[in-house]
């Protein structure tokens, strides 16, 4: 009869590994901190180059008198902050811009949505429908908003002519001509740009739920509503949130497609936070005061992407 020997392995207390000794331990430049260093040196420059730096003179200028062509005429704080609303747009601009922001989030959400649900299966065609409806994404804001120009113009636009062709209208519509007609029409072009792209997102989101989880509702009896409130939405919320993110922060800083359509017009009744920023530096020569709106919509961008930062954390955990 064989005794086995004990085995003294799991007894024993598990050495912590040595660490080299300074004589053996490889130069500074070949430790790990440092090469982790060397790949984060060229990002780190990067963003001190071209956003701390240039945020720290909008800081500066936003607390002194500052004309365009003048230069720094030395700090006159807090004028430029209470000279803010003390503009006539200034409010406008405001109720415009939210305006604005509500009903392309509401649209570009809703349809991409809808898109993502048609093009998430795999059949037939479905690869086919899910690049078209991504091109657009593609095309620069500047050049969609020149296209959509052209296609608006109540002269030469074949949008403008068409219904009078059918009979519809004697005169060609003037779809940049009335501040309801200018604000649809500039949505029309932002939600035919970016749906192809929140689509993306959405349909991301969509391929990662589980399959059993629809089979089990389906053996479950649960209708296709019932499906769709109960575990496409739940589970879809982290995707959602994140287009929400991107989706507000964009359209309040709306500046391409309403200089290249509108230029704030008619009457001034679609001019942007953003535009009157532009107007206040290059129409008006006041740096100062471009500097100080532009830090009170950075201050509010933040507080809104805290907000939303916070609800995306929540539907990751969740």
């Amino acid at each position: 009869m064989q005794v086995k020997a004990p085995d003294r392995t799991a007894a024993e207390p598990r050495v912590p590994p040595r660490r080299p000794s300074p004589a053996t331990a490889p130069p500074w430049w070949r430790s790990r901190r440092a090469k982790g260093l060397a790949y984060a040196a060229p990002t780190a420059v990067f963003v001190a180059v071209f956003f701390l730096l240039p945020l720290l003179l909008v800081g500066q200028m936003s607390l002194s008198d500052w004309p365009l062509l003048a230069g720094d005429r030395g700090v006159n704080a807090p004028e430029n902050y209470t000279d803010i609303t003390g503009s006539t747009l200034f409010w406008p601009a405001i109720r415009f811009t939210l305006l604005y922001t509500v009903i392309v989030t509401a649209a570009l959400l809703a349809l991409a949505l809808g898109l993502a649900l048609l093009v998430q299966e795999s059949r037939p065609g479905a690869g086919f429908f899910r690049t078209v409806y991504f091109l657009p994404s593609a095309l620069g804001l500047a050049s969609a908003s020149l296209l959509f120009w052209g296609l608006y113009s109540p002269t030469t636009g074949p949008l403008s002519r068409l219904p009078a062709k059918l009979g519809l209208v004697d005169d060609p519509v003037s779809f940049l001509g009335t501040p309801d007609s200018a604000l649809l029409s500039t949505v029309f072009l932002i939600v035919w740009k970016f749906a192809g792209f929140y689509m993306l997102i959405l349909l991301v989101g969509l391929q990662r739920i589980p399959h059993e989880v629809y089979e089990a509702a389906r053996m479950d009896g649960a209708s296709r509503g019932q499906i769709f409130r109960s575990i496409t939405l739940p589970l879809l919320r982290p995707s959602l949130a994140l287009c929400l993110l991107l989706c507000v922060t964009g359209s309040l800083l709306a500046f391409d497609q309403f200089f290249i359509l509108t230029k704030g017009g008619p009457d001034n009744s679609t001019v942007t936070i953003v535009q009157l920023i532009y107007r206040e530096a290059f129409q008006r020569l006041n740096l100062g005061t471009a500097a100080a709106l532009s830090i009170v919509v950075l201050a509010v961008l933040l507080l809104l992407n805290a907000i939303q930062f916070r609800g995306l954390r929540n539907a990751d955990d969740s």
